[in-house]
This record gives C-alpha cells, structure tokens and sequence, in this order.
C-alpha cells in the first residue's frame, strides 16, 4: 500500500473553500481491506482509495443508508412503477464502446444542466477508473430498457453492505428517474444479501451534485477520520 496526500487546491465542490485529497494505492485489494476502508469513509477508483483532509472545512460529510429501516415511500413507489419493464443484469464491470459513449454522453449532459467540468474519457482512463482494482467484491448493475443500455451503476459489495461508486445514465431516459431507480435496486439487493448499509460516499450541504443524499433516510454520517486501527465512529 502507498499512501499520500495532494497539496491544497480550489475546491470542486463549493466555490470558497480549499481541497486537500488523502490517497492509498492498492495494487491488489482484498474483500477484508475494502470493507475496511469503506467503514472508514474511504472511497475506491480503481487501484486509488481517496478521502477528504481538509484542515480548515469538513464539509464532505461520508453517509451509509440503513437497508433494513429504509421504507420505500409514494415517490420512491413511483419511480419503481416507471420503471417496471426496465431490465436489471448484476454483472462485472466491463469496458465497451457503448458504455463510452454513454459515459460522454451524461458527461456532457451534467455540463450543461450543473456545469460539470467535461474532460473527455478513453478506453485507459475508463479502465484505470472502473475496471483496475475490480476484484471480486466490485460488481456492475446494467440498466436496459427495450434492450438498449441505459444506465451502468458501478458498486462494490462489502461485508456489511454496498459502495455506491458511481452511476451514468442515458439523459434521453431520464424521465424514468434511473438514479433513484438504481438506489432503490441497490437497496432491495443488499437487504436480499442480509446486507446492512448503502455507502453512498459524500454529501455536501451546499452542493447541489452532492447534497441530495441527505434525503435518504434513515441514514447515519461518519464522524471521524479514523486510521487503520481505529474504528469508524457512525451515528
């Protein structure tokens, strides 16, 4: 394992503050060590586990959602009952044209709606992000309606639940609510595993991109940074 942490530079998340990144490389990654660093607030991109040092903000808030408390209200019924011919395949992550294509395609999609910074992805950068690292714990939920690929959800399954890593979808779709969808159908899959918790990574209060995993409820936020011998404090 090789840790490092970067220098401060502007955030990109809220527009006044300072960043500061901590990061271990891992070069093989075992489901233990995963689980571990995911009940420590620790997020994983291929081979590079990243976490927020901020000295001056703590703002990046890390959440898991309770899969057991969690109740699927009229909203959430809603979006399932769009999504009643959507077709759902766990598999391993993969790379293809076709996900490429989908990826640029909601990149470009965020820019104009959020002002997402686009930055073109190839096949290296996709498999250094996605695919590198993918041991047996990191899987991919496909998103098919009428047989075209409409969503990809990238997760890894921890001892005691589910990373959320990341989800893209087709915008063309996005009347179907895919990512509340996906949510959802992480959900029912880790309470079918007898799993515990979705970690959904960060929120941030005042990040519109960020902030609306604080509606998912009931959840509980991690109040420490621990290291490796030291348990995660979450309530």
């Amino acid at each position: 394992m090789i840790e490092f942490t970067t220098l401060e530079t502007k955030c990109v998340y809220l527009d006044d503050k300072r960043m500061q990144m901590s990061y271990k490389y891992v070069n093989e990654c075992s489901s233990s060590l995963v689980s571990t660093l995911t009940r420590q607030g620790w997020r994983r991109f291929g081979k590079y586990f990243s976490r927020p040092s901020c000295k001056a903000c703590s703002e990046c808030v890390s959440l898991r959602v309770d899969v057991k408390k969690f109740r699927f209200g009229k909203s959430a019924r809603r979006v399932i009952k769009k999504n009643k011919n959507t077709k759902s395949i766990l598999t391993k992550p993969s790379l293809s044209q076709d996900r490429l294509e989908l990826y640029e395609k909601y990149h470009k999609y965020m820019q104009d709606k959020r002002g997402w910074d686009y930055y073109p992805i190839n096949s290296e950068s996709y498999d250094d992000l996605y695919i590198k690292g993918a041991s047996t714990f990191a899987k991919e939920i496909d998103y098919y309606i009428k047989n075209r690929l409409v969503g990809v959800d990238l997760i890894d399954i921890v001892d005691d639940g589910i990373s959320s890593i990341y989800f893209y979808y087709d915008p063309d779709f996005k009347d179907f609510s895919l990512g509340r969808y996906s949510l959802y159908e992480q959900i029912k899959l880790a309470y079918d595993m007898g799993l515990s918790w979705i970690y959904l990574g960060y929120s941030v209060k005042d990040c519109e991109s960020l902030n609306y995993k604080l509606s998912y409820k009931p959840h509980q936020k991690l109040h420490n940074l621990p290291s490796m011998d030291e348990e995660p404090i979450w309530s």
